[in-house]
């Protein structure tokens, strides 16, 4: 089946989205919970934003799906956990893939499934354990005509423990072009430390849509200039969670990026709108 039908519903008409990531609580950290405590009230809230996509685990998928109306954002699954986002490093690392995950993401009637693609120093069967989840899913999905996206994502030891991501444009090029190379039919990276450069990314996936993975939490002026820098490049849109979620206004903070997104409105324009 072809994919192309299920990605009409994930990007708008322009060609792209901004998806709202709230699959925080999957990884098993206390601090991921921050804003996202009461589910039904965080999607609820979401929804009425009008984003194109919410992203959202499995357990929490129903919760999206059970809203009445025919115009709520289109559900992408996650469908992959991981124990490495702590403050400290895995004795025994992992990124397991949920059993079913292609049957279950149907039978809530998503439109993309995301799975992770992990380059993490000292583990790599991390990275060996991702690649065997998305070989096994790619042939599924397209059995089915359901896109996948996935997530490369390049780790860095951070010194206050744990994991960061690492901003080094050729490793996120070198993940990038392997998630293409694997199947993917949607990309969802990390920014590089100079913005200027992230065509190349874009270069990389070859013709495969990007977004833009957002991270840690950023001041609002950042976090709109680094948005439209990243448009700027080539990339048709992004995937944010924290910088939505934790944000005090979470309704504002999305029709601001989606002015940024769609509307190419100016970061300073956009900013105007949380006022």
């Amino acid at each position: 089946m072809n994919t192309k039908v299920r990605l009409n519903r994930l990007f708008a008409g322009d060609g792209r989205c901004v998806n709202v990531a709230v699959d925080h609580g999957f990884f098993g950290e206390y601090p991921f919970l921050e804003g996202i405590e009461s589910m039904p009230q965080v999607v609820t809230r979401l929804a009425a934003a009008q984003p194109d996509a919410i992203q959202l685990t499995l357990g929490m998928a129903p919760l999206l799906q059970a809203l009445p109306g025919r115009h709520k954002p289109a559900l992408v699954v996650r469908v992959d956990t991981a124990n490495i986002y702590g403050p400290e490093v895995p004795a025994q690392a992992f990124n397991y893939l949920v059993a079913g995950a292609v049957e279950q993401a149907l039978a809530l009637d998503a439109a993309c499934l995301c799975a992770n693609l992990f380059q993490v120093p000292g583990h790599p069967e991390i990275h060996a354990q991702c690649v065997a989840n998305v070989s096994q899913l790619k042939p599924e999905c397209e059995r089915y005509g359901l896109p996948l996206m996935v997530e490369p994502l390049v780790f860095a030891p951070n010194p206050k423990g744990g994991y960061a991501s690492d901003g080094d444009l050729r490793k996120i090029m070198t993940n990038v072009r392997q998630a293409v190379e694997l199947g993917a039919d949607v990309i969802k990276a990390d920014p590089c430390a100079d913005l200027a450069e992230y065509g190349r990314v874009i270069e990389v996936a070859s013709g495969c849509p990007v977004l833009v993975r957002g991270g840690s939490k950023a001041p609002e002026a950042e976090l709109l200039q680094r948005t439209a820098a990243v448009i700027g490049q080539g990339a048709v849109g992004i995937v944010y969670g924290r910088n939505i979620i934790q944000h005090p206004a979470p309704t504002k903070i999305v029709k601001a990026l989606m002015a940024v997104v769609h509307a190419n409105s100016s970061p300073d324009s956009a900013l105007g709108l949380l006022a």
